[in-house]
């Protein structure tokens, strides 16, 4: 588990997610994935890609997610 990934979600998360704070939370994982903190320069473009999408399958996954008890968690995107 990555330690410095938050949980995007509320209660956790007081406010919905931001663009930002999905964005910070897919670095992490594709960091930790990859091994890379900064990728070389031949590996950058499948890097940010790969960030990219990540983040995408986050905003559909936060904007689907039901809470229990407090229905579906609206996200905006």
């Amino acid at each position: 588990m990555c330690r410095s990934i938050k949980t995007l979600r509320p209660p956790v998360l007081p406010e919905e997610a931001t663009d930002e704070d999905i964005r910070a939370a897919a670095l992490q994982y594709v960091r930790k994935v990859s091994g890379f903190r900064v990728p070389a320069a031949h590996n950058r473009e499948v890097f940010d890609q790969a960030v990219d999408e990540v983040a995408e399958a986050t905003r559909k996954l936060l904007a689907g997610i039901e809470v229990r008890g407090g229905g579906v968690v609206k996200q905006r995107g």
